[in-house]
């Protein structure tokens, strides 16, 4: 492949609440047994990307753990490698990342010493399937500065949390909003780009000497005029997780059959660091119905449209039904749980009653458990 890959997954937001206050959001768990950014990950190898770098920051432990070894998504070091780099305090720099622009600022020393000619930048907080083949192919293709993947959303879908475009009959970007209030355009970014690795080290550069650390606001927008910048339509699944709700309902997608077809059985595949736990195991008085169950899960009552992580214990004489439950939670005898997010490594000590009445409910027990 003629390209590297840059993965910006040191941000965080309070629209994820406290999900995000032990975590980056690209190390949310997914689908029952990924991680978000394992996403990202399998696409660059499933496209032969061989040197793959991620941006941490916020909350990156459970993050640089997950991603600590390389095998998973096959990137050999001999042919190019996973690396991670996090915010270093220098002789002549002591900031953190102040935006997507800086963070690609502050390791420009590895572009400048990599020698693929083109560079793919994306996010660690989407949930899709992509060939950046085809992407790089039409960037050629278009004679394009930079490629800004895009997707049409349905009508009445929140926009305002994505950038907003407009293409003219040519797919060439003409109008690039960030995060507008309200938008005639129903086309947004996916935060997916490609830029030619010298060009964008130059923008880079130049940003840096102006103060300038957004890379949509200070480059894209700014240079909308400047530079050749096309749109690339993805047609198929993609899902943005960083809300509460939106996190909620592309679990819920994995229930859809076709959804979970798409990802769990349809190459290429999608790749995760493997932890060795059993299969689940149901006892008498299970029924589980519509739901995603992880290894390592013991079931003793009723579940019904939900998604249950792996090493999850649900005792006897419980309810769980449209809910989300992370890992190595622990849920006491005669519990109901509805319309819930329950994070990881918690308590729900028995007869308790959990209920989100209003949308989501998050659910955070201190685990007062010593053994299972």
């Amino acid at each position: 492949m003629k390209a590297l890959g840059l993965i910006l997954a040191g941000g965080n937001n309070h629209r994820m609440q406290e999900l995000s206050s032990k975590r980056a959001i690209a190390a949310m768990p997914i689908g029952g047994s990924y991680r978000c950014i394992d996403f990202a990950l399998s696409n660059m190898s499933n496209s032969h990307i061989q040197t793959v770098a991620v941006l941490t920051q916020y909350n990156a432990r459970s993050l640089n753990e997950h991603l600590s070894s390389s095998k998973w998504w096959d990137f050999g070091r001999k042919q190019g490698g996973l690396y991670t780099f996090t915010p270093t305090v220098t002789a002549d720099n002591s900031w953190w990342y102040r935006g997507t622009a800086d963070a690609m600022y502050q390791n420009i020393d590895f572009l400048k010493k990599r020698h693929e000619p083109y560079v793919i930048i994306t996010g660690g907080d989407c949930v899709y399937k992509l060939d950046y083949n085809k992407v790089l192919d039409y960037h050629i293709e278009k004679k394009a500065d930079i490629t800004v993947v895009c997707k049409d959303m349905p009508e009445g879908a929140d926009i305002s949390r994505f950038g907003v475009i407009r293409m003219n009959e040519e797919s060439r970007i003409t109008e690039f909003e960030e995060k507008p209030m309200v938008s005639s355009s129903n086309t947004i970014s996916t935060g997916i780009y490609i830029i030619r690795r010298r060009q964008l080290i130059e923008m880079l550069e130049r940003s840096g000497q102006e103060d300038r650390w957004d890379f949509v606001t200070d480059i894209l927008i700014r240079y909308k005029n400047m530079k050749r910048i096309y749109g690339y339509k993805m047609e198929d699944y993609w899902s943005n997780i960083a809300t509460v709700d939106s996190y909620y309902n592309t679990n819920m997608d994995f229930l859809k059959p076709e959804v979970r077809n798409y990802f769990f059985r349809e190459t290429p595949h999608i790749y995760s660091k493997v932890d060795d736990y059993p299969p689940a195991k149901y006892n008498a008085g299970s029924d589980v119905k519509n739901s995603l169950i992880s290894s390592g899960c013991i079931i003793n009552s009723k579940i019904e449209n939900s998604v249950l992580f792996k090493n999850v214990f649900v005792g006897k004489n419980c309810v769980i039904k449209n809910s989300i439950i992370l890992n190595d939670v622990y849920i006491g005898d005669n519990t109901h749980i509805e319309n819930c997010i329950v994070e990881s490594r918690g308590t729900l000590k028995a007869n308790t009653y959990y209920c989100g009445d209003d949308g989501v409910k998050v659910v955070l027990e201190r685990n007062d458990r010593y053994a299972l």
